[in-house]
């Protein structure tokens, strides 16, 4: 939740930026924010679809990080390693693989939900016109009115397919990077100061958007599409003819101003709660 509340004004920026393919080119980040205070305000603007995804992320992170550590139990049993061995980096990155597999199930609908609610904002409505939907559960009844739970679920295989990698590299770098402090500092990797897990975490999150974003375009660009019969490919193909590769970048700057803070608390938040549960 902490993560969310950091980053979401970030992410709410992403995502119109690589929603719209009418933005200028000299768009930035702290322009497409400032109007949006401007035009909106903090509470309808800056934190807009912010109730989807306040109301996932503890299962959510719960689930990605149970899943994780199933993958780890399955590695290590599968390899007879002893439980004092330490993983390989290819052994981590199959871990982290893993654990988008069950995410996906609860990170989609509140993705599409979010994704929503937040270019709805893009639109310029008539004066005494209201947005098509007027918050959370709003859109997800209009959705499930409009097409069933497989309209809630858009996007699924597009969302596994940008976090298998993103979670790989995500999982991947955040050990990486506690394996060289830890060392470095001559500290076992469990016994890393708070200062230094947030900056591990932060660093992970920056190199899961390195590889993530432009399978996120696609993602959100999928989510987003009126047409029910858009696909992962045709979005993939529209968007190299019509926009060219460097749109698969859009929304880089949100995205990685984001990435580090917003990180750097879930992994601080994950080794705090692991430290208190364990001394239960």
């Amino acid at each position: 939740m902490c993560s969310t509340l950091v980053g979401h004004p970030f992410d709410l920026v992403k995502v119109r930026m690589q929603t719209s393919a009418t933005m200028s080119p000299n768009t930035t980040t702290f322009s497409v924010l400032k109007e949006t205070l401007a035009k909106d305000g903090v509470r309808k603007g800056l934190y807009r679809g912010v109730s989807a995804p306040i109301v996932a992320i503890a299962p959510i992170y719960a689930t990605c990080f149970w899943g994780y550590d199933v993958g780890c139990r399955a590695i290590r049993s599968f390899s007879k390693m002893e439980p004092t061995d330490s993983f390989s980096l290819l052994q981590i990155s199959l871990a982290g693989g893993f654990s988008a597999i069950p995410t996906t199930i609860l990170m989609t609908p509140s993705e599409r939900i979010k994704c929503l609610l937040q270019v709805q904002g893009n639109e310029q409505l008539k004066p005494g016109a209201k947005p098509k939907y007027t918050g959370m559960l709003d859109c997800g009844t209009k959705l499930e009115r409009e097409g069933g739970i497989r309209n809630i679920y858009k996007g699924s295989a597009a969302t596994l397919i940008r976090d298998v990698p993103g979670s790989i590299a995500w999982f991947g770098a955040y050990e990486i990077i506690k394996s060289l402090i830890s060392e470095f500092q001559g500290v076992e990797k469990g016994k890393l100061s708070p200062l230094a897990t947030m900056f591990a975490g932060g660093c992970a999150g920056i190199s899961n958007w390195v590889v993530a974003l432009p399978l996120d375009i696609i993602k959100t660009r999928l989510q987003t599409s009126p047409d029910a019969k858009a696909t992962w490919g045709s979005i993939f193909r529209g968007l190299v003819k019509e926009e060219g590769v460097a749109s698969f970048y859009r929304g880089v700057g949100p995205a990685m101003i984001r990435a580090f803070p917003a990180n750097a608390s879930c992994f601080l938040g994950m080794e705090v709660s692991r430290s208190v549960l364990e001394s239960l």
